[in-house]
This record gives C-alpha cells, sequence and structure tokens, in this order.
C-alpha cells in the first residue's frame, strides 16, 4: 500500500510588498508569509523598528528587506514598487496595511492632518496599486490586499478622517477587484476587527485587550486567502474577534 504526504499551501517564491511592516499586523503578516515561503520587503515610517523586524525575519532564514519610507510622501510609491522590484526581481503579492488616524472632532481637526491621513490610509494604496499592478500584468498576475477596518461599515465619532479613508479603502478594493481580475490580478479587500495592537489601544486604552483579537491570527486568515487555489478570489474578507461583540 502506498501513502501520499498532504502537501500544506504556501508562498515558495513568491515577493511580497508590505506596507506598515514594522509592528502591529503588518509585522504578523511579514512574519506569517516570510514562514510560508515568500521575501518580503516591509515599509515602514519608523525606520529603525522595521529594520530590527526584518533582521529577526532573516534569522529565521526568510529573504526580508526594510525600507523606510513615508507612502504618502508624492512620488513615494513608484519609488517603494521600484525598489521592491529592484530586490527582488518581480512582486506577486502587495499588502496595502500602512494606517494611520488622528481621533478629534471636525471642528478641531486641521486640515493637514485630514490631508495626512486621506494620503496615508487611501491616496497611497491607490498609487501602490497603479504601480504594483503593472509590474503584476508584465509577469502573468499577482494578488493585491487591502487592509480596511470594521471602520469602513460602521461610525462613531470623532473620527472623519479615519472613516472616509477607509471607505474610501474599501470602494477603491472593490473597484480593482472589478477592474484587474481579467488580468489574472486578484484584489481582497480584509475588514479587520479590533486586535491588540498600538495603533488601536494607545488611541482607546479603555478598550478590554483580551477581548480583542491577535493580529498573528488575522495574519493566518489572509495567508489562507492568499494560497487559494489561482482560479478562486476572495473580493472581501471580514475577520472579527470572537469575544469583542460591537461589530456583529
Amino acid at each position: 500500500m502506498s501513502t501520499t504526504t498532504q502537501q500544506h499551501p504556501s508562498l515558495h517564491g513568491k515577493a511580497v510588498l508590505v506596507t506598515g511592516a514594522a509592528s502591529g499586523l503588518g509585522a504578523a503578516l511579514a512574519r506569517r508569509l516570510g514562514a510560508s515561503g515568500a521575501s518580503i520587503v516591509g515599509v515602514d515610517l519608523q525606520a529603525a523598528r522595521l529594520a530590527d523586524s526584518m533582521a529577526q525575519l532573516r534569522e529565521h532564514g526568510v529573504q526580508a528587506h526594510a525600507l523606510g519610507a513615508d507612502i504618502a510622501e508624492p512620488g513615494a510609491a513608484a519609488r517603494v514598487v521600484g525598489h521592491a522590484l529592484d530586490l527582488l526581481g518581480r512582486l506577486d503579492i502587495l499588502v496595502n496595511n500602512a494606517g494611520t488616524d488622528v481621533t478629534l472632532p471636525i471642528a478641531e481637526l486641521p486640515d493637514a492632518d485630514w490631508l495626512r491621513v486621506v494620503g496615508t490610509n487611501l491616496t497611497a494604496p491607490f498609487l501602490l496599486s497603479k504601480y504594483a499592478a503593472g509590474a503584476m500584468r508584465r509577469q502573468g498576475g499577482g494578488h493585491i490586499v487591502n487592509i480596511a477596518s470594521t471602520a469602513a461599515k460602521r461610525a462613531w465619532p470623532n473620527a472623519s478622517a479615519y472613516h472616509a479613508s477607509k471607505w474610501g479603502l474599501l470602494g477603491l478594493s472593490h473597484a480593482l477587484h472589478a477592474e484587474l481580475r481579467p488580468e489574472n490580478i486578484r484584489v481582497t479587500a480584509v475588514i479587520a476587527g479590533g486586535m491588540r495592537t498600538p495603533f488601536l489601544l494607545d488611541r482607546f486604552p479603555e478598550l478590554d485587550a483580551d477581548s480583542l483579537q491577535d493580529p498573528a491570527d488575522v495574519a493566518e486568515a489572509i495567508h489562507a486567502v492568499l494560497v487559494l487555489p489561482p482560479t478562486t478570489v476572495v473580493a472581501e474578507l471580514t475577520v472579527l474577534p470572537l469575544r469583542e461583540t460591537s461589530w456583529p
């Protein structure tokens, strides 16, 4: 009697660009996708922290590169994608994860902060997707993942810029899904519920951290989408903490 060993799907040989990779979900994604065999280019405004995070991946045998950059700066998106292509030779997966917020009432929100939030959370993903899709089109396909939030489907006070950017990112993601799928480029929006990350807990310290989800669990769900058969696409994925009930 012969036996066969079931092979777990992996990302072996895939080239991945992750924004906001220094901490939180971005760092968890870099670890998970690297463990699956992918080569990683991590991008973050926190250059020193990013360098440490990518160095830790290299200690585990992952080909990992750190690129300190503010993706909201003019021209940054084209430079970031070009640098990733120079380092890895191709680009199979783009994860638009970087995000920022300013929690203030609209009457107190400076114009510059509105522009910074929308620039980081919406304009930069558009531009990164534009340039990444060009590379993916030339190589025959790829996958773009846009990290949205339950803030893309509901609203609370004092977060107008954040909500506008995340609702916009969700719409952008579905538009790109419709536009790019004929070119074998899959696009997935991830509606991520509350995670135990500094981004959330530093802004809302009253939250019960025990009721939130580990970003590693969200990274696991995203990995599962990325290794689906190439004839399938998940246009929208919602990943919620089991115990946190503000989003049903």
